[in-house]
């Protein structure tokens, strides 16, 4: 999974302007982040059409506050440079919650 480099909303839409991402919202001293990383490497190969994007929320707090990126862990995902669906609070986030989301976007 690549780390997203710290950037603004604007810069963001760029990178993403072509393809369908998953934004994975966290941070080092996130305990539920670290409770749904170790599966991160499993979704990532169930779900081969989405390029993950881990994006620390310290790095990148004023992006985090543009996205109204309120809890970690959180995901966004985008195709094509906007946002399509997301799955954001701050509850812990188990594998199969996750699953549910991703399967649930068209």
């Amino acid at each position: 999974m690549q780390n997203l480099e710290k950037m603004d909303v604007k810069e963001l839409e760029v990178k993403l302007s072509k393809g369908t991402y998953v934004l994975f919202f966290t941070a080092d001293w996130c305990p539920d982040c670290r409770f749904i990383k170790p599966v991160m490497p499993q979704l990532e190969e169930e779900y081969k059409d989405y390029t993950f994007i881990q994006v620390d929320r310290d790095e990148n707090i004023d992006l985090c506050q543009s996205l109204g990126i309120m809890g970690i862990p959180s995901f966004v995902v985008y195709r094509d440079g906007k946002e399509i669906d997301r799955f954001v609070n701050k509850d812990r986030k188990t594998k199969e919650q996750v699953e549910s989301f991703l399967n649930r976007i068209d």
